[in-house]
């Protein structure tokens, strides 16, 4: 994709990451190998009502609601669009405005050359060159599973989904977050930090989002929304390449450039992302302080049809470099700062909030903070009496003299 991106932002139902290559083909092969890619491109890009060219190399094309990728999932081949629910519609911006000296004043660089008309949605064209660096055409705009193993462990910072003692070890992803535990979250969300963190090579990517999390036997489900910086060279289930997230605005369209980004000394930018779950049990993202972009819809969804029981807020790095014998990946997390810099140098999550039966949005009242490699990214939950709570996450990488 030429130059890298700052940030885009990512949306999806948890089906874990992906892995990507660049293919590699001998020349007697390349005829073959380009109708394999036309015919993968004229499945996956669907027909626009209006493209759109971004300043970023990015085409935007705006596509009739109903003709959305969403629906090439067998179980939404029936599904009628859901009405924004009234709680969204009636939101209050006041109860999600930041404290910090942060500017809210972000977007995405393909809106300052068009918009996409009434009954439209815009979706980020899936591009020769998005393919080219696929593992496969065949997985392409598909995750392996997340995969876990577990081990018994009473450490009160590990995470526990439901009843047993086991952690999850997410292989291949270093996480630093906070963590909210409950039975019945019915939302989340919070003002989150923008930065241009580094990353060190091709199928490293870093993120700092929300998780809400279900426990379903054996596994558990997670529906996730944040920024992501991934060089460029990955693409998957994050956003809309795989059928299943119902968007429904016209005026955001998922993988697409957002912006500005903070940086050290100056101006920071932080944006307010917010998951909510309706009484059909379909899960609404909403950015900006009210802005609906669509929602999971409970076709999808297991366990976390009724409630989510865990809220995770923080940063995730994933890469082949991580939780293994060093050198460590240098692929940064937050700002690439250590979280105990906080604001202005440390990537920061401010107006926390968790919504339960009480249906107001409030600081949720048991948290703790966990990282999986402390050398290497670490968390910072700051309280000060009579402040808001700011949570400060992230750190360098294998570039920390403490990171192996």
């Amino acid at each position: 994709m030429g130059k890298c991106k700052v940030a885009t932002l990512l949306f999806g139902v948890f089906f874990t990451l992906w892995f990507m290559l660049e293919l590699q083909v001998e020349a007697r092969a390349l005829s073959s190998l380009d109708r394999e890619i036309e015919a993968k491109l004229k499945l996956l890009n669907k027909p626009a009502v209006k493209s759109i060219k971004s300043e970023d190399g990015d085409i935007i094309d705006c596509v009739h609601i109903y003709n959305q990728p969403a629906f090439d999932h067998p179980a939404l081949k029936n599904h009628t669009i859901k009405t924004i629910p009234s709680f969204l519609l009636d939101f209050e911006p006041s109860s999600v405005r930041g404290t910090l000296n942060a500017s809210s004043e972000v977007f995405q660089l393909w809106q300052k050359s068009g918009s996409c008309p009434k009954d439209t949605v815009p979706i980020r064209r899936i591009q020769k060159k998005d393919l080219l660096r696929a593992y496969s055409l065949e997985l392409f705009g598909r995750k392996p599973p997340y995969g876990h193993s577990t081990t018994n462990n009473t450490n009160p910072n590990f995470v526990n989904l439901g009843v047993t003692d086991d952690y999850i070890n997410l292989p291949n992803r270093s996480e630093s977050h906070l963590t909210a535990y409950g039975f019945r979250f019915i939302g989340a969300s919070a003002n989150i930090n923008i930065w241009n963190p580094n990353v060190e090579k091709k199928g490293d990517f870093t993120t700092a989002q929300i998780w809400l999390k279900a426990d379903n036997g054996d596994n558990f489900e997670s529906v996730e929304a944040g920024w992501m910086k991934d060089s460029y060279y990955t693409t998957g289930c994050f956003d809309v390449t795989c059928a299943g997230f119902v968007h429904v605005g016209s005026s955001t369209a998922l993988g697409a450039t957002v912006g500005p980004y903070s940086s050290q000394f100056n101006q920071q930018y932080e944006i307010n992302i917010g998951i909510f779950w309706d009484e059909d049990g379909n899960w609404w993202l909403n950015i900006k302080n009210g802005t609906v972009i669509g929602y999971w819809p409970a076709e999808l969804l297991g366990n976390l049809r009724h409630t989510a029981s865990l809220v995770q807020w923080g940063g995730q790095v994933y890469s082949d470099k991580v939780k293994k014998d060093p050198p460590h990946t240098s692929t940064q997390m937050g700002s690439g700062a250590a979280a105990d810099r906080r604001f202005g140098f440390a990537c920061y999550m401010s107006n926390i909030r968790i919504k339960d039966n009480s249906k107001s949005l409030k600081y949720p009242q048991f948290v703790s903070t966990y990282a999986d490699e402390p050398y290497c990214y670490n968390t910072l939950n700051d309280v000060e009496y009579g402040k808001d709570p700011v949570f400060y996450f992230g750190g360098v990488g294998q570039s920390s003299p403490y990171c192996p």
